[in-house]
């Protein structure tokens, strides 16, 4: 055995050594950031699971091992932006472990705030610096010329879960870690360092010093979440987009109603399927790593109210905006009217921390009255969220009604130009022309295959998922490699010329 994983670890490093002889490795290019669907990736990958797997007994070493490769991943993510990373996490690690030595309560609090300040500061500067700017000169009548700031990859995410444990130490609900190494590895673990899921340290650190374990179970699992996750971003996903959605959107006075309406339910299963295929995608690394990540999302599109869709959808920022910032808003606990408000200004600012725009404030805020209104309906009919008990005919309307709603505000999320939104919506209330029907699904029939078997796909039972996943535990090792190569084949023949980034990249 021993021989074996010599011998493993001699190859690792071969084929290391081999590919560290091309200079482009080490070079941070902004044209071609580093993705779990790149080549690049893939070799890498496969380099350093088996070097993981040699120090499977040398927990520390592994550990030094990953959080190296997971700076090395940003890195080529956002070049030396991985400095604000190594900030965030060293000014994080003191001020949890500095109160954690505090007896007062007033110096705990000026730590969470300095810890608040630090994270929302970085936060600040790199995505609203311009946004703000451009609004004060905007009210002053100036001419306001953009500053050139690189948004660094993954900012509001890291900066969001590094936040979440020192608020988590202030509440005293978790204990401060006493190795740094252990809280770099938390924080820069590479599936979910770019685009999430935010992972909670009460969740995520037990499982660090435990013993290496990769279950058949995990390896099925996870093999099955990263073929489904690569599916549903290149061959779903980015097929819709660069052949039909991106050309509706750009242009929407070009096309008659009947195509807006087509692009912008193209649109709802591209970010769905571009989102949560990266998110299947690093929960299945995590689970060939030995780590087990929260689902982040639930088929949102099954949802029968706004209420249940947030349940739903990106369920990791949904559940860390409660937690965090509605909660320390006051929740519900000072009355109704304060609740509602809580509510809206809660879901304007998750509008916000999409990105410094308007059309995101307003996405926002349209959910936050939702939500809101919902309450209310809740509260006069006693009528629950999800209208799980209720009959099945209900259920279908209400499901239809919140998809159209969601599908209403992915027209203001996309379009960064309020004026696109507005002529979307008036083609489809005044120039429908449903007869060009026919001649779309000719056109586009791919394109319509593609959605009709994504939303299929979505709409599949929860039991029916569950019971593959089962059976996806149970394959021989054959089976997963074929699962892989299928998978990769079907993503050949689809893929575009170049991959398209994540979207949830830019947030």
């Amino acid at each position: 055995m021993e021989e074996a994983l010599h011998q493993i670890l001699q190859y690792g490093m071969e084929a290391w050594q081999t590919l560290c002889n091309h200079s482009s490795l080490f070079a941070y290019n902004a044209h071609e950031p580093m993705m779990f669907t790149t080549g690049l990736f893939v070799m890498l990958f496969a380099v350093f699971y088996a070097i993981y797997g040699c120090l499977s007994r040398a927990t520390t070493l592994r550990l030094l091992f990953v959080v190296c490769f997971s700076y090395y991943f940003y890195y080529k993510s956002s070049g030396c932006y991985f400095l604000l990373l190594a900030l965030v996490t060293v000014s994080d690690f003191l001020i949890a472990r500095r109160m954690a030595d505090a007896d007062e309560q007033s110096t705990r609090r000026w730590l969470v705030a300095l810890s608040a300040t630090i994270n929302l500061g970085l936060l600040a500067f790199f995505k609203y610096t311009n946004f703000f700017a451009q609004l004060i000169a905007d009210m002053r009548g100036l001419h306001f010329e953009a500053f050139d700031i690189f948004l660094p990859v993954g900012i509001s995410f890291f900066t969001f879960q590094s936040m979440s444990y020192t608020i988590d130490v202030y509440r005293r609900r978790i204990e401060p870690l006493d190795n740094m190494l252990d809280y770099a590895f938390y924080v820069s673990f590479f599936p979910q360092l770019v685009a999430g899921p935010i992972v909670r340290a009460r969740d995520f650190i037990p499982q660090i010093r435990k013993p290496l374990c990769v279950t058949r179970t995990m390896l099925g699992t996870g093999i099955l979440y990263i073929a489904g996750g690569v599916v549903k971003k290149i061959v779903i996903s980015d097929y819709i987009s660069v052949n039909f959605v991106e050309r509706i959107f750009d242009n929407p006075s070009l096309y008659t109603g009947f195509e807006n309406l087509m692009g912008i339910y193209g649109y709802a299963l591209q970010i769905y399927c571009d989102f949560s295929g990266y998110s299947d995608m690093a929960i299945g690394l995590a689970l060939l790593l030995g780590f087990r990540f929260n689902i982040n999302f639930d088929s949102p599109y099954k949802s029968a109210s706004i209420t249940e869709f947030w349940r739903r959808w990106h369920i990791s920022l949904s559940s860390w905006l409660k937690d965090y910032l509605y909660i320390s808003l006051g929740g519900n606990r000072r009355g109704k009217v304060r609740q509602h408000i809580n509510l809206i200004i809660t879901m304007l600012l998750g509008g916000l921390w999409h990105g410094a725009s308007l059309n995101f404030v307003l996405w926002g805020l349209l959910h936050g009255i939702a939500l809101s209104v919902h309450k209310l309906w809740m509260g006069i009919t006693g009528i629950k969220a999800d209208v799980r008990h209720s009959s099945r005919l209900l259920r279908a309307i209400c499901i239809f009604f919140t998809f159209h709603f969601v599908c209403l505000c992915w027209i203001f999320f996309r379009n960064t130009d309020f004026a696109n939104s507005m002529a979307m919506m008036q083609q489809i209330a005044t120039n429908f022309h449903a007869d060009v029907a026919w001649q779309w699904m000719c056109g586009y029939w791919q394109v319509l295959v593609l959605m009709a078997v994504g939303y299929a796909l979505h709409f599949v039972p929860a039991s029916t998922k569950t019971a593959v996943r089962r059976s996806a535990a149970r394959m021989p090792l054959w089976a997963y490699v074929l699962v892989l190569v299928l998978a990769a084949f079907v993503v050949v023949q689809f893929k575009s010329a170049d991959i398209q980034p994540f979207i949830y990249f830019q947030f």
